[in-house]
């Protein structure tokens, strides 16, 4: 029998917020069964609940942003692809200001956090949403089109094109695809950071964005070239960096999934498109779980489990 999983003590980081520029504590902490990710701002009395849901989705510009009423959670994806990497089902992430902190702009400090403070399993059936219908949401048209989908497909893989038309990108390879069943999420994705243009930051932080951008959280690149000094961790670290934060984006709808998702040129806004899209079409999906190994998706399991181990 496949179970749930939480961690078993608290661990805190502290940051800044990529686009508020604010310093945050972050916390985790040991959550119930089916109690799922819940993001608490501990800074607001009294506090607010946001839980990780593709339908809390209130704003996308940039990041995934949960809403509860004028009060919100930014740039949830990095936290969320860390936790969905490792299988963690039931977190509970107390917030002492309304980001997320960017740490290193990638998810490795998450995968640290969650490692120090171990995998604890618990005594209930791990859900699994599982595509048995394909589903594509597309935008724009011509050169402007972009495009997700997801497909039937006993595991968990995603493929992912880019198009920046940048001479720094255009060196990089621009397509990249990611099966659990045999990459690891540790080695392969989370260590891939955002990435943004300096002719790009003034408007951004006039719309209150980037404010906490740096050579410390982010590829920073101008017209030609890589700023940083360090270059590349990966040699697609660009498009590695989109399949990060879709990892995440899609985690946001609650459960695991087992599906093929792929994109072109797509974002937060189109990610969570695709999901509210999936739970609108209730013959496209179903919620599944796995009493017996044979049955499961072992090798994308496995993989999970494989993050845990000692290095």
């Amino acid at each position: 029998m496949l179970k749930q999983s939480t961690i078993k003590k608290s661990v805190s980081a502290v940051g800044i917020g990529l686009h508020s520029g604010t310093k945050v504590k972050l916390t985790m902490l040991p959550a119930a069964t089916d109690v799922g990710i819940v993001f608490r701002r501990i800074d607001l009395s009294p506090p607010i609940d946001f839980p990780a849901s593709a339908l809390g989705v209130g704003d996308t510009r940039m990041a995934s942003t949960l809403t509860h009423g004028n009060q919100k959670v930014s740039t949830v994806e990095h936290v969320m692809s860390a936790c969905a990497g490792l299988g963690i089902d039931n977190l509970y992430i107390d917030l002492s200001a309304e980001e997320i902190p960017i740490m290193d702009g990638s998810a490795s400090s998450f995968v640290y956090l969650l490692q120090q403070a171990g995998k604890e399993e618990q005594n209930a059936d791990r859900k699994f949403i599982r595509i048995i219908k394909s589903v594509e949401v597309r935008e724009g048209v011509g050169d402007e089109e972009k495009w997700a989908r997801l497909d039937p497909h006993h595991g968990f893989k995603l493929k992912f094109f880019i198009e920046f038309n940048h001479p720094a990108v255009d060196g990089t390879r621009q397509t990249a695809e990611v099966d659990f069943g045999n990459v690891s999420y540790i080695k392969e994705v989370s260590r891939a950071r955002t990435f943004g243009f300096v002719q790009d930051v003034e408007s951004l932080r006039g719309i209150g964005l980037a404010r906490g951008g740096s050579f410390e959280n982010a590829i920073v690149l101008d017209e030609f070239r890589i700023l940083n000094a360090d270059g590349l961790r990966y040699e697609d670290e660009f498009v590695r960096h989109k399949i990060l934060d879709a990892v995440g984006d899609l985690y946001l709808i609650g459960h695991p999934l087992l599906a093929s998702y792929s994109a072109h040129k797509s974002g937060h806004g189109l990610n969570n498109k695709l999901l509210r899209a999936l739970l609108s079409q209730s013959d496209a999906y179903e919620i599944v779980s796995f009493k017996s190994m044979e049955l499961a998706p072992y090798s994308y399991l496995q993989q999970i489990a494989e993050q845990w181990l000692p290095t």
